[in-house]
């Protein structure tokens, strides 16, 4: 085989896999913003910000990947993350030290994860009805529990996590971005080389087929929610080092830049496809977009407007090469 063919069949490769448009898109956008405004937006310093910024859309979108996947949806990530935040705080007040009070956080967000598979299963009404319910319930539960009123916490390990000290200057991203990196390592090789991976794209695919095969449709739903569940805890936990408060009311809207990434990483809202590696860079992109027009002064209106245009036309060159 010459090296032209060779050549020519990593190309396809390449341009089949569904984090090949983001990918595209994100050099794109760098490279736009990088001639518009060389002097600030060019530079390790600001990469490593927007990278950081990123690690809490990432983590949840690495969840809202497995649950588009597998054919279902939540809205109601941003209202935990913003409800872990509020138990962390009411958790290191009450004098607990920064790992329980994080456990505590990740634990809640669990119980909301496991509360939404168990009710979409049971209840059999449609994922958009039942997480748009409990969106509203953990919201209010994070105001409750917070007196409707941010909520301080002494200093601990946990605002460590997104800070890159002096000391921690060789490992290049602060400990933030590793943990999210991480997760969506495991996430990518659970979905690729695992039964319950397999069961969810098989699930998402075709769940009438993937009953036929004895695929416990109910279980892998329930198994979703609730990894989704605990990976919204784990960017509440990140969240929390950034603002070093408890805030009920941080991450609104978060549901929705959460499921552009993930639509503009190759995800399908009607399940069956979806990308991790995807997912990342579709949320880095979102980011690019907003850092690069504060950099270039445009309103915040326009980094609307040009989001919206990137998801419509994701999602038309998607179907354009399902239909090729």
């Amino acid at each position: 085989m010459s090296q032209a063919s060779r050549a020519h069949q990593i190309w396809r490769r390449l341009s089949r896999s569904p984090a090949f448009g983001p990918l595209v898109a994100l050099l794109v956008i760098y490279g736009l913003f990088s001639a518009l405004s060389p002097n600030t937006f060019v530079g390790w310093i600001n990469f490593t910000t927007m990278v950081r910024q990123t690690a809490v859309v990432g983590i949840v979108a690495v969840g809202m990947t497995l649950i588009m996947i597998q054919g279902g949806i939540d809205l109601s990530v941003g209202s935990l993350v913003a409800l872990t935040t509020v138990v962390i705080a009411r958790s290191i007040q009450g004098g607990q030290g920064a790992f329980t009070a994080a456990l505590c956080g990740i634990g809640v967000a669990l119980i909301a994860g496991l509360v939404n598979g168990v009710l979409v299963v049971s209840l059999r009404i449609t994922p958009f009805i039942v997480t748009l319910g409990t969106m509203s319930l953990a919201r209010g539960l994070a105001k409750g529990f917070a007196h409707e009123q941010k909520i301080d916490a002494r200093t601990t390990g946990l605002s460590d996590l997104m800070v890159l000290s002096h000391q921690q200057a060789s490992h290049v991203f602060p400990v933030g971005v590793w943990i999210a990196l991480a997760v969506a390592s495991l996430a990518a090789v659970m979905l690729g080389f695992t039964r319950l991976g397999r069961h969810i794209v098989a699930t998402g695919s075709n769940p009438a087929t993937a009953r036929l095969c004895g695929i416990d449709i109910a279980r892998v739903t329930i198994l979703v929610y609730l990894i989704a569940g605990i990976l919204a805890g784990l960017a509440g936990v990140l969240e929390f080092s950034t603002l070093t408060v408890g805030d009920p009311t941080d991450s609104v809207g978060l549901e929705l830049e959460v499921i552009a990434a993930v639509v503009i990483g190759g995800g399908s809202l009607s399940g069956g496809q979806g990308s991790i590696v995807g997912s990342l860079l579709g949320a880095l992109l979102l980011t690019f977009i907003g850092t690069g027009c504060t950099h270039v002064g445009l309103p915040n209106w326009v980094q609307e407007i040009l989001t919206g245009a990137i998801i419509i036309v994701a999602m038309g060159l998607e179907r354009l090469r399902r239909s090729r």
